[in-house]
């Protein structure tokens, strides 16, 4: 889909931006990256009254035009340089009703560039909750800009927004806010006529970012160099008068337009909230109740759902073996593909329940005091409360959240985040954890309400926490850096969570886990049924006619069948490269066939579990179908007899997998983001000797 009309959506963070994007857009969405940079964009298609379709844009985030980010640097980019492929033909700026003052900041500097701009003035039922009165006639008059008040969240307001866009053309341009050329007038000028910049203040903001405007090739950045030498400007004054004059204008504007009670009664409700959930104690206390209930919810909820899945899977095999024709390609199909596939798709309830928990703690408000409470303990680690919003976002994937450390501003406190979020334990590790738990852990109650599997996840997710923090620590020691970190955010009111955004939350987490999990354990498992269906030589012949003289003697067919299944597994080209290991890892209590899946889940953790699956599979007497778990609780060392998943191989099997870099997707956003290949290297090899020595101590203590 096309659209020659472009509109940008800008705002400051909280003010509902990406849900009017949502709204605006539905499910015409797509994800890309910037031109020329790896940040992502993400834009969409609405449908206007007439017909005709505009093109959204969703510019990130921002508090000003001065960006102390690489997202917030984009906004800057695109909207002084009328030939950027984003160039918009429209902005909305969506202000926080509740919050004017500060979000008219952004507002006056956009409407000096000269763009054509509406007002979307979101969460005006939340202002009329609080008792503060906008006159919107007024305000739009003194603004001179259309203005639409909405409720995103209420879905209010869309429709007169879509009518906006639609007129366009009648938009005056704004009238400038303040006297900008009073700032610097003979460098601004100089730098207009030098680079034929027209607007007077965007040659301000090229003398002051122009080390962050890609479209500036080298000469004009010596020249902005020379002239500001020349004129002797002083960035930080000239932003510092600037920013005083625009809220002396701000001020003005407000006086005539808004009324406020004396404490909004929202905030007033939230700020007695804050001092339980903040509290340096009860807050923390708070914290930790709040995650035991998440990990004991996704146990026991999740267990009928997950039955089902296991129990329609286990028909489906059965069915398969007993009415397709015998022969190489059923057996591919049952024991390599559905078997690796109901592996890992039997825990998509943890998933979606996991994910649903998160969606509920940030649309409440309630993650950003996560943030705040733990910027104290980050700073002493080397990193600050910026750091806890990636870490938090690890418990659901690492990928993402590695890309969400652009908004920290400090390299090192950057870096360090960078290197140690792949520890915290993210959904891909969930399948591990509750099959391994599932194993050893008997499901009991302490207390006659705490499930001790459900403690023993908690458990999993905050040690991987906590040696997040340690590793941090040993980082901050190790790479130097003068540069001073800054944290200052925004706590938002809290609010009811939107159940329409947590269910597509689910939705799409589940979604994104079934094809991309899906697709590789399809392939890992294909690859894997060859790999341990066939061996070098003629050694399946050797052992064909080995229990042929067998089936002669006082042995039962079934038992005949079992030995040889596994005789042939462990002869095959994937026994012999799971034994070619073994030596390696035979101290952290693992054996050949763990082996294998160590290897085969460095795509994806994930696939541990339907690697499990298929190995056991194949392994098997086609007539008897079961879940893997089962197939696994019974599985015995073929020498020793002894029990193969004891609870000290499964211990050390989850600290393993806890601590150890088992994904390429997470190594190459590491070397996109850093853009260098020492630090995925670096991260790679001391997660491996960390889940090392961790597997070992845990299994040389348990056994």
């Amino acid at each position: 889909m096309k659209s020659n009309l472009k509109v940008a959506l800008l705002g400051n963070p909280n003010t509902g931006k990406s849900t009017l994007f949502n709204l605006l857009t539905g499910l015409n969405q797509k994800i890309g990256n910037f031109a020329g940079v790896t940040v992502d964009k993400k834009s969409g298609f609405c449908k206007l009254p007439d017909g005709q379709t505009a093109e959204i844009i969703d510019l990130p985030g921002t508090y000003s035009l001065y960006p102390k980010s690489a997202d917030e640097g984009i906004v800057l980019e695109i909207l002084t340089y009328k030939d950027n492929p984003s160039f918009p033909d429209l902005i909305i700026v969506v202000l926080d009703a509740t919050n004017l003052k500060r979000n008219l900041l952004l507002y006056t500097q956009i409407a000096d560039l000269q763009i054509p701009v509406i007002i979307a003035l979101n969460m005006i039922d939340l202002a009329d909750k609080s008792s503060i009165k906008i006159d919107i006639n007024v305000l739009a008059k003194r603004l001179n800009v259309p203005i639409v008040a909405l409720a995103a969240r209420k879905n209010i307001g869309i429709t007169e927004i879509k009518k906006a866009i639609l007129h366009r053309s009648t938009i005056a341009l704004q009238n400038p806010t303040i006297a900008v050329e009073s700032i610097a007038p003979e460098l601004i000028a100089k730098i207009g006529l030098e680079l034929k910049i027209k607007n007077p203040y965007i040659a301000l903001h090229t003398v002051h970012q122009h080390h962050n405007l890609k479209h500036l090739n080298k000469s004009q950045h010596l020249l902005i160099e020379d002239v500001k030498k020349q004129y002797h400007f002083h960035a930080q004054k000239a932003q510092a008068a600037e920013t005083i004059a625009r809220y002396n204008y701000i001020n003005d504007v407000l006086a005539d337009t808004v009324k406020y009670p004396a404490i909004a009664l929202e905030e007033n409700i939230s700020n007695k909230i804050d001092h339980l959930l903040t509290h340096k104690v009860w807050g923390l206390v708070i914290f930790l109740a709040i995650l035991s209930a998440i990990f004991q919810s996704i146990f026991s909820w999740a267990s009928y759902p997950m039955q089902l899945i296991e129990n329609a899977f286990v028909g489906l095999e059965s069915i398969s073996h007993s009415y397709l024709p015998k022969g190489a390609l059923t057996n591919l199909l049952v024991d390599g593909v559905l078997a690796g596939l109901s592996g890992v798709f039997v825990f998509i309830p943890q998933i979606a329940l996991l994910f649903a928990f998160i969606a509920v703690l940030e649309d409440t408000g309630y993650m950003a005091r996560v943030t705040f409470m733990m910027d104290k303990l980050m700073r002493k680690v080397g990193l600050n409360g910026k750091s806890v919003v990636p870490l938090i976002g690890g418990l659901a994937c690492a990928v993402p959240s590695i890309m969400s450390t652009r908004t920290i501003e400090n390299w090192k406190n950057r870096i360090i985040t960078i290197m140690v979020t792949p520890l915290v334990s993210c959904s891909a590790r969930l399948p591990i954890y509750t099959l391994l738990i599932a194993l050893v852990v008997p499901n009991k109650y302490v207390l006659g309400i705490i499930n001790l599997q459900g403690l023993v996840l908690m458990a999993m997710y905050v040690l991987s926490m906590l040696m997040a923090i340690v590793v941090a620590w040993v980082m901050k020691k190790i790479i130097r850096s003068r540069e001073q970190g800054y944290f200052i955010m925004e706590l938002p009111v809290y609010r009811m969570p939107r159940w329409h955004n947590v269910g597509i939350t689910m939705y799409e987490s589940v979604k994104s886990f079934v094809t991309q999990a899906g697709k590789v354990i399809i392939a890992i498992a294909i690859i894997l049924w060859v790999l341990a269906s066939y061996g070098p030589g003629n050694t399946f012949n050797t052992i064909d006619n080995k229990y042929h003289s067998l089936a002669f003697k006082n042995i039962g067919v079934d038992e005949i069948n079992k030995q040889k299944a596994a005789e042939k597994l462990e002869h095959s080209y994937a026994g012999v490269l799971g034994k070619s290991i073994e030596p390696a890892i035979k101290p952290l209590g693992f054996d050949w066939k763990i082996g294998i899946a160590l290897i085969t889940s460095f795509a994806a953790r994930e696939v541990f579990v339907g690697t499990m699956a298929t190995l056991y599979s194949v392994d098997g007497d086609d007539t008897k179908t079961e879940p893997v778990r089962h197939k696994m609780a019974q599985a015995r060392n073929a020498q020793t007899g002894q029990l193969v998943f004891t609870t000290a191989t499964a211990f050390s099997l989850m600290i393993f997998y806890a601590f150890a870099m088992q994904c390429m997707s997470t190594m190459a956003v590491v070397y996109r983001e850093t853009k260098n290949i020492k630090w995925p290297i670096i991260q790679f090899v001391y997660m491996l000797l960390l889940a090392y020595g961790c597997s070992f101590l845990v299994y040389q203590v348990l056994k």
